[in-house]
């Protein structure tokens, strides 16, 4: 089968352009799963290579792929490569495996059945020219060979299509080729070893420009469809499977079978394969018709419409062929041989009971009965018959609109006053937004007024508002936290601008400064602090120049400031901010003797201009002096 496959689809082959006197070659790969991983190449004696393939990744899994190149001729070599090393040995991993064929002249030069090849296999061929096929080209001949490219002169008989069966009734002594039914209807069976179905896989069945797809979709172990074929016309079918389906394409199988009962192809289980085409004839039978004996006249009593030989026994009056008796009269025409069935006398009258002059003796129409016609006659109703003979019902005139479609259709009017109104659908509720005043039927659409702002550029715009109430509130960005230093009042959409509040002292000279603060203190002279360095006890509370009380304290005690801070200077201090009570103390003046003079470490020295000395009395004060030239 598949040498007929690639003998098919060398006719309709495009070759690529090859070198003069090349040879046209088919190439057919048989893909496993991995498709990237394929390629190809043919190389003459000196290793040049003269065709190749790749680029498979795009095709789908298991398709098969047919290349057609022009090789020279001569000695070459075809190698079949995978980068992976596993060669197209697809069912290691799950899937199935491929193969590839190389084809020249019909005739299958390579066939790569070995799927676990490694990385690559190499095949050592001769390219050789085609030898001519002798035999008739025209197919209008009964010696036409299909296959022959070469005429011989053999066409001599023309074709004349009939049956050349001398036993049958439309045998044709003329006739030189069996005519065959063109089409009927098969039967294709698809089967499924387990019964869980095909799993997504398709059949595809093919027939010239015509392509039906069938599945087992159910869980069934075989179901049967009806297929109408061309025949003789060949026909293919492809199986398809889904990536869900790989482990289970072994359980499927197909077979088609003609209404004559014969298989024509039949593939069981296992022996499927996924994307292989597998092609059958087809067959309806001849158009050959079998002698059946019979009266071949339509109009004869005896006729048999599915005889188509007259054999002289058609009869055509069966029946009473006495006309004194009823049943000559009704069968309607004379007897060419009495039956038997003469049994009524005939009498003549009006048998229709429903007529005026009805006769209830009469068995034989005369031709004069007057019917009886129902019906109002009276000449103004709505339902006046001037036919009627006999009253009946009459209806008055009701005039309005009778059109079922307009909005004033009335239903029991008879009379149409060319007054009707189309429905106009809309809201009719005068108090909503959508209000249509022309409306005369509501069709539920009313929509009520929503207030709001309608500009979408607006801060507070209301997406389901339809109607503008001049609310609207342009955004106007900034700093909305109010306990950040740069808090905007008017800003009602943050843009985060804001900036922390940092409280402390913000004076470069102050003793405290703080270089990270944007806010001072409600009175500065509290926030910055400045320190008296110069005082021996160095800087710190209560020794800043911005206490007032202490400033005032040292600068009429210079004992606080060059000595110490005793309970005298802290009375001054507290006298000075109001919390002391009683009489305040006061310093006694007693001569002071000086005792040593030391420098700053201490050594004692003599008196020395242009240098700080220390000078240290007997009441234990201390003086520092720098006496200048």
């Amino acid at each position: 089968m598949r040498n007929l496959l690639l003998i098919l689809l060398l006719p309709f082959a495009v070759f690529s352009q090859g070198p003069p006197n090349c040879v046209p070659t088919t190439i057919v790969i048989n893909l496993d799963q991995y498709q990237g991983e394929s390629s190809w190449d043919v190389k003459d004696s000196t290793g040049n290579i003269v065709a190749d393939g790749n680029g498979y990744w795009a095709y789908a899994d298991y398709a098969i792929v047919v290349e057609q190149r022009c090789l020279p001729i001569g000695p070459l070599t075809f190698t079949m490569y995978d980068s992976y090393g596993d060669g197209l040995a697809g069912s290691m991993w799950g899937g199935l495996d491929g193969s590839y064929y190389l084809v020249q002249c019909n005739d299958t030069l390579i066939y790569g059945e070995v799927a676990n090849f490694g990385f690559d296999t190499t095949y050592a061929f001769g390219s050789d020219a085609c030898p001519p096929v002798f035999g008739c080209m025209d197919p209008l001949y009964v010696e036409f060979n299909p296959l022959a490219d070469t005429d011989d002169g053999s066409c001599t008989t023309l074709t004349v299509f009939g049956c050349t069966d001398s036993t049958m009734y439309n045998y044709d002594a003329q006739a030189n080729m069996m005519a065959l039914i063109p089409n009927c209807d098969y039967v294709l069976t698809l089967t499924d070893l387990v019964g869980d179905g095909w799993v997504g896989s398709s059949l595809e069945v093919k027939q010239d420009t015509n392509v039906w797809y069938f599945s087992l979709d159910t869980a069934a172990f075989s179901n049967d469809y009806t297929i109408n074929l061309s025949s003789p016309q060949q026909v293919s079918f492809k199986f398809t499977i889904t990536s869900q389906a790989s482990q289970s394409a072994a359980h499927c199988g197909f077979k088609l079978t003609n209404p004559l009962g014969q298989t024509m192809i039949e593939v069981l289980p296992p022996f499927i394969s996924p994307l292989f085409t597998h092609f059958a004839p087809t067959y309806c039978g001849n158009l050959c018709i079998e002698k059946t004996l019979g009266c071949m006249d339509p109009l004869a009593v005896n006729y048999i419409d599915t005889v188509n030989t007259d054999d002289g026994s058609c009869y055509y009056a069966p029946g009473c062929n006495n006309s004194s008796y009823l049943e000559y009269y009704t069968q309607g025409f004379v007897a060419d041989f009495n039956d038997g069935s003469c049994v009524v006398q005939a009498v003549w009258g009006c048998t229709d009971e429903t007529a005026f002059n009805f006769d209830t003796l009469a068995n034989i129409d005369n031709g004069g009965c007057v019917p009886v016609i129902l019906g109002c006659m009276q000449p103004l109703a709505f339902n006046y018959n001037p036919l009627a003979n006999t009253p009946d019902s009459c209806s008055p005139l009701l005039y309005g609109c009778t059109d079922p479609t307009m909005f004033n259709y009335c239903a029991i009017c008879n009379t149409d006053d060319g007054d009707c109104e189309p429905y106009v659908f809309g809201c009719t509720d005068s108090v909503m937004f959508n209000y249509n005043p022309l409306a005369n039927a509501d069709n539920s659409s009313c929509t009520p007024f929503i207030y709001g702002c309608t500009d979408p550029s607006m801060l507070n715009y209301n997406p389901l508002a339809n109607t503008e109430n001049f609310t609207c509130v342009a955004f106007v960005y900034g700093c909305t936290d109010s306990t950040a230093l740069n808090y905007d009042t008017l800003a009602n959409t943050e843009n985060g601008s804001c900036i922390e509040r940092v409280v402390g002292c913000m004076d470069l000279n102050a003793y405290n400064y703080n270089a990270l603060a944007n806010v001072t203190h409600g009175n500065d002279s509290l926030g910055c602090l400045y320190a008296a360095t110069w005082c021996v006890n160095g800087s710190g509370n209560p020794f800043f120049l911005n206490d007032e009380c202490y400033a005032w304290v040292i600068s009429v005690d210079d004992y606080c400031c060059e000595n110490a801070w005793d309970t005298i200077c802290q009375s001054t201090y507290d006298y000075c901010d109001g919390s002391w009570s009683g009489p305040l103390l006061s310093r006694m003046q007693t001569t002071k003797e000086l005792i040593m003079i030391t420098d700053l470490l201490g050594r004692p020295t003599k008196e020395n201009k242009n240098q700080l000395l220390l000078y240290i009395y007997n009441d234990g004060t201390v003086d520092r002096k720098l006496i200048k030239q």
